[in-house]
């Protein structure tokens, strides 16, 4: 079950280019978190499917940079080789 906090993490990050100051500061602001915290909640909820029914663009965006991120990390490590 997805809490208060966690819709607020969700809510936060599917509009902060809205805010006028800097991300970090406005997660202090309006979210009331630190940033540390702000984006470890957000790491773990990506693999909620409560929070994919509550912000399904927000949680497949960050899913898809997170694969992105991931096969360019896989690619320069090597992972990528069909060789085995």
């Amino acid at each position: 079950m997805l809490t208060e906090r966690d819709k607020a993490v969700l809510d936060f990050e599917g509009s902060w280019w809205l805010y006028p100051q800097p991300k970090d500061q406005a997660i202090r602001e309006y979210v009331e978190m630190s940033a540390t915290r702000y984006y470890q909640a957000l790491r773990r909820l990506l693999d909620d499917e409560q929070a994919l029914d509550y912000a399904p663009l927000t949680i497949r965006r960050l899913r898809k940079l997170r694969d992105e991120r991931l096969a360019r990390v896989a690619a320069r490590l090597g992972g990528t080789d069909s060789a085995g």
